[in-house]
């Protein structure tokens, strides 16, 4: 691609091909990216990528090269423009993209929603934490919200296999990284806030800046927010899509939500509830467990309703979709009648919601398994221990990913907040002596690492499979645990 139109200016003239901000992947023709960051400024790479043959370089105001053949591109918001040539150089895309943020629920929201398109005979696919998921297109998203050049280049290639409807998870960190800046969203949704990621963002106030940003800069001026009329932090978010005339789909348990579910409660094999939707009402049975599960459910018809999808065949959908791995999934029933469920859930309220949704299941008791990981925010470990005691009826604490960190001392943590719990720091023993004491009508509810399929303590990553090491719990297992 010509530079010029690539930088939307007159930047020499020549022609790249490819962009990145990893010195590593230049290649002779590329545009390389150096963009200062928490722990390395990409500028120290400069002079090896012009080495590796980078024809430009797009780095901050005020840098400087000694190069008179390589074009140099400044912006005070490197990482924007960065993220908008990519748009540039990948301009295909689907006709329909949405997104979803929140501290919890985007995987699930993302997933029902591509599950709701597809009920409509639209072919779409879910971009995030589980890959790119729908349709049968074989796409490698490694990360949450992928850097922009990765991102386009795959909603060019998913454009490209006849992929018409997207939803793709925002995450905090690609937010405050620009990622999903000239991405055309129609529609995106806000599900939640809570403490996370502080470890990177610092404070809470920049924590929810980071959201706010797909509202207040990333939608599309035309757009839709679908927003949690039931956050506290809904009113903040409506009045930001206010100073954009952005339209507004709210949904929650509150009567003046636009999607209004009343009578939430667990059924036997899910939850039941009535929607209310255009003035019509609806009783609806999710084979999904956990209140939230159904919230996000109804968050993802919001998407859809948003970008135009009917709303009666959308509603017909709802009762067909299936969960997300490791969202609230039920793994395994041992001979004596115990039910095992994985979670993701690695937050404080998080972890609230699916031990709320995990004792709404449970005719006994309720057991919890559960760590929290190494090189994280460590305020919220003492938080989830107090959770813990006192929402479970048992409480075992074990290892997360431990990453860097002492494994013991994190679980430490967790047990000074959390009286009478137990602590077997090998996961994979302490779901199998879990599995070992459920009884007829008790719920163990393994919490952290749902989809997970690794685990990392210190330089090592293991294979550790909550859910496959839960159905051989129970397998293994004879009547009463024999």
């Amino acid at each position: 691609m010509n530079l010029d139109d690539l930088a939307d200016r007159d930047a020499g003239g020549l022609d790249v091909t490819g962009l990145t901000a990893d010195s590593r992947t230049v290649l002779p023709g590329y545009l390389f990216a150096a963009f200062p960051g928490a722990n390395t400024d990409g500028a120290r790479f400069i002079d090896e990528a012009i080495a590796q043959g980078a024809v430009a370089i797009l780095a901050p105001t005020g840098t400087v090269i000694d190069s008179k053949t390589v074009s140099l591109i400044t912006d005070d918001n490197p990482r924007k423009r960065f993220a908008e040539m990519a748009a540039r150089f990948y301009p295909k895309s689907p006709a329909t993209i949405a997104a979803a943020t929140g501290t919890n629920g985007k995987t699930s929201v993302t997933w029902f929603a591509q599950q709701i398109w597809a009920a409509l005979e639209l072919r779409a696919v879910s971009f995030g934490t589980l890959g790119v998921h729908g349709s049968g297109v074989a796409l490698d998203a490694p990360l949450t919200t992928p850097e922009p050049v990765l991102l386009h280049r795959l909603l060019q290639e998913a454009a490209d296999e006849g992929i018409t409807h997207v939803a793709l998870e925002a995450s905090s960190h690609g937010l405050a990284q620009h990622r999903l800046d000239g991405v055309q969203i129609k529609a995106a949704a806000f599900t939640n806030l809570s403490l996370d990621h502080l470890d990177y963002h610092g404070t809470p106030e920049n924590y929810l800046g980071a959201k706010i940003r797909l509202f207040s800069e990333v939608l599309a001026g035309d757009g839709v927010a679908v927003l949690n009329a039931d956050a506290p932090e809904f009113e903040e978010f409506v009045e930001v899509c206010a100073t954009r005339d952005i339209r507004v789909l709210s949904y929650g348990l509150g009567t003046e939500a636009d999607l209004h579910v009343e009578n939430l409660a667990a059924s036997k094999n899910g939850v039941e509830l009535d929607l209310s939707v255009e003035g019509a009402r609806h009783h609806l049975h999710f084979n999904l467990f956990g209140d939230f599960q159904a919230l996000n459910a109804v968050a993802a018809l919001g998407l859809v309703i948003a970008c135009g999808g009917d709303s009666q065949s959308a509603i017909a959908a709802l009762p067909s979709l299936v969960t997300a791995p490791g969202r609230m999934e039920l793994v395994a029933t041992t001979p004596d009648g115990g039910t095992i469920f994985v979670d993701y859930a690695h937050t404080p309220d998080a972890l609230r919601a699916a031990l709320n949704a995990a004792r709404d299941h449970a005719t006994r008791s309720t057991t919890l398994l559960f760590g929290c990981g190494g090189d994280r925010d460590q305020s919220k470990r003492a938080e989830m221990g107090q959770i813990a005691a006192s929402l479970a009826d048992h409480v075992i604490v074990t290892d997360d990913n431990p990453r860097s960190e002492n494994r013991a001392d994190i679980r430490a943590e967790i047990l000074a907040a959390a009286p009478g719990a137990s602590e077997i720091g090998d996961r994979k023993e302490a779901i199998y002596r879990a599995a070992a004491n459920l009884a007829a009508g008790d719920v163990l509810l393994i919490a952290g690492k749902g989809h997970e399929t690794e685990q990392i303590v210190g330089d090592d990553t293991v294979s550790l499979d909550d859910r496959e090491v839960a159905r051989d719990a129970a397998t293994v297992l004879g009547p009463k645990g024999k």
